[in-house]
């Protein structure tokens, strides 16, 4: 197992996160480590409004990630073939950007 990397996630920007696997695949290693990142303490205290559903299934059905943010735009991961690092940089530049338009909006 690669030793844990420093991630730092910050939930601001996001309503709902619903993660979707089936546990016996074995493609879905990176998106519980993604589930794990997304749903530690830390993390959830930068939005303690923010949903993380998880649903387990045993239907062989592909790994999905699927993200609402606060303003209604959804985002979905399809987790198979990525890595965890991939997964959290697509994330995380989508709520920096999101960070940033909020920010803006808000000195009009």
């Amino acid at each position: 197992m690669a030793a844990p990397t420093k991630v730092t996630v910050v939930l601001k920007t996001v309503k709902k996160i619903a993660v979707r696997f089936c546990p016996f695949e074995s493609n879905v290693k990176s998106t519980r480590e993604f589930l794990a990142v997304v749903g530690s303490e830390k993390a959830r205290s930068t939005n303690m409004n923010c949903e993380v559903i998880t649903t387990v299934k045993h239907d062989k059905s592909e790994p999905v990630v699927d993200i609402t943010y606060i303003d209604g735009e959804r985002l979905v991961i399809k987790g198979a073939k990525l890595t965890k690092t991939e997964m959290l940089s697509a994330f995380q530049s989508r709520c920096i950007a999101k960070d940033q338009q909020t920010k803006v909006a808000a000195k009009k």
